[in-house]
This record gives C-alpha cells, sequence and structure tokens, in this order.
C-alpha cells in the first residue's frame, strides 16, 4: 500500500467521522495524518521495516493510536475504527462531495434528513425535485447541482 493509499483512507476516515459528527479535534487529527502521509518521501512500509513502528510517532502528526492504525492498514489491509464507522455509514456517501455545488455542510442535511447515501439515489432525488426541500439551496446553488450531475452522469 503506497502512501498516497494511506492517506486517502485517513482522509476518507476524517470525512466520515465529520459526517457523523465527531469532535472537530479528533477529525482534524486524521487530516492532519493524511497530510504529513501523503508528504512523507519515504514508503512507511519501508519506514517501519527498517526502523520498527515506533519510527511512526517521529512523524508529525503521528502519535500512538494513529501509529497503530497505519501498522494495522498494512498488515491487514484496515483497521477497527475504519471498520465501525464504514459499517455505520456507507463510504459511497462521500461521493456525494464529488458534485459541484455539495460542501460537507449540505451532505450532512442530505445524509442525516434525507438518508441519501449515493450518487443514484442522489440523482433521483435530484430528478424528482428533492433539492426544493433542502434548506439554503438557492436556484442558483441548485442549477449548479443539477448540470453537475449531468456532467457526473456522461461520464
Amino acid at each position: 500500500m503506497t502512501n498516497q493509499q494511506i492517506a486517502e483512507v485517513f482522509r476518507r476516515l476524517a470525512s466520515l467521522l465529520e459526517l457523523r459528527g465527531e469532535n472537530f479535534f479528533k477529525v482534524r487529527s486524521y487530516q492532519s495524518a493524511a497530510d504529513t502521509i501523503e508528504d512523507w518521501p519515504q514508503p512507511l512500509a519501508e519506514l517501519i521495516a527498517e526502523q520498527g513502528a515506533a519510527a511512526l510517532r517521529e512523524l508529525p502528526g503521528i502519535g500512538e493510536a494513529i501509529s497503530k492504525k497505519i501498522v494495522d492498514l498494512l498488515s491487514t489491509g484496515s483497521f477497527k475504527l475504519w471498520d465501525e464507522v464504514r459499517d455505520e455509514i456507507p463510504e459511497s456517501t462521500l461521493d456525494l462531495l464529488q458534485v459541484d455545488g455539495i460542501g460537507m455542510k449540505t451532505l450532512k442535511v442530505l445524509y442525516h434528513q434525507f438518508c441519501l447515501t449515493n450518487l443514484d439515489d442522489f440523482a433521483k432525488f435530484v430528478a424528482g425535485g428533492g433539492l426544493d426541500s433542502v434548506p439554503g439551496l438557492g436556484e442558483k446553488l441548485q442549477a449548479r447541482i443539477r448540470n453537475s450531475i449531468a456532467q457526473l452522469s456522461d461520464q
């Protein structure tokens, strides 16, 4: 597993935790770890092989808990919190962030109030006029969202 792949897991975890309503500082710690991992010049698997797992804790933003998660991810392909969060919130929910005009605040509303967890269901929701019932979405933003969905469908 590359550093970029590990970083992507931690970024997605941070987003799912934010969607779940976790503490800002917990979310930020996973985002920070992802930034460090992505930018680290040496593959983490190589670092662990050469210097041991304790070497991970010397990286900025990587403490004991996150270092254990990295080791688990590299050895098993997953870790307990990642599995728990994905069992609770489908990872496909994050795909809605690909839609122009949808940020985390709107995604929280779409997930918690309308139980939307994937692009196909969201496209049907939009086609059925559902955007009118989402608070804070004006006509221009709704048009941007519709255009974005059309472009995503064409890909």
